[in-house]
Order: structure tokens, then sequence, then C-alpha cells
């Protein structure tokens, strides 16, 4: 996407700013994910669950931003390839939890490494003090708005 020929007055807009720069980190993560047959939402679930530990399948989507039916898919293509287990919840056998296996943190650090790649060729031009105070105002403004 040929960006510099834009006006401007878009290139002075912090929200076109963004949108293009999502854009070029969504194609970058996608594709690094897909190269080693993962998407964005199995990370998201395994990261979740390696940091808050064993969970419900709707504090998962929660806590990943997913869709209720997409937390379901996806934990069943994690499940399939040995990443996480589901039990029932002994307090509520409506409801399932959800943990982590070995093999599946195995694969989140992985991923950690995919992602880390894919995030050093979309931040290439920022120096490490840069991407750090980057992280902090995007944080901030998300935490502003969230």
């Amino acid at each position: 996407m040929e960006t510099s020929g834009a006006p401007q007055r878009l290139r002075g807009t912090t929200s076109w700013l963004l949108g293009q720069t999502t854009t070029h980190a969504h194609r970058l993560v996608t594709e690094a994910l897909g190269a080693v047959g993962a998407r964005r939402y199995h990370y998201s679930l395994l990261a979740a669950l390696d940091e808050f530990g064993p969970a419900s399948q709707a504090d998962l989507g929660r806590r990943g931003g997913l869709d209720r039916s997409d937390v379901v898919a996806t934990l069943n293509e994690l499940e399939g390839k040995g990443f996480v287990e589901r039990r029932p919840d002994p307090g509520d056998k409506r409801r399932n939890i959800v943990t982590v296996t070995p093999s599946g943190m195995a694969h989140l650090r992985h991923l950690d490494r995919v992602l880390g790649q894919a995030h050093e060729s979309l931040l290439a031009p920022l120096s490490a003090a840069e991407r750090e105070e980057l992280a902090r105002m995007l944080n901030a403004v998300l935490e502003h708005h969230g």
C-alpha cells in the first residue's frame, strides 16, 4: 500500500496514521503466524491462559477480545493440536475450564518468537527507546478508551 503520496492533511492525522499502521501490522502478523500454522486468536488465548491461568471459555473470550463463537472454534483447533485441555468446571458442570498444556506453552514460546520477528519488521525504523515510548503511549490511549 503506497502512502507516501497521501495528502499532508491525512499524514498529519493520527487516526489515519494509526489505521495505515494497523493495516501493515495486521498483514505482517497474519503472514508470520500463518507461516507456522497459527492465527492471532491462537496467540491471544494461549497468552491469556499463560498469564491468568485456567479459565472458563467466556473469561478467555473477554480477556482476548474474542467473540464467544470464535473462542469455541479456536479452542477446538488448539485442543486438536494438544495445546489446551477442556474439563468440566467442578463448581458448574455447564461450563468448561480451559488449561494450557506443556505442549501449548512450548507453542506459545515459539509464537512469541514469530511475533517478535513480525514486530521487528514493523518497527524497524524505531529505536528500542522509541518502541517502548510508542507502546507506552498507545497503552495510555487504549486505557483511556477501554
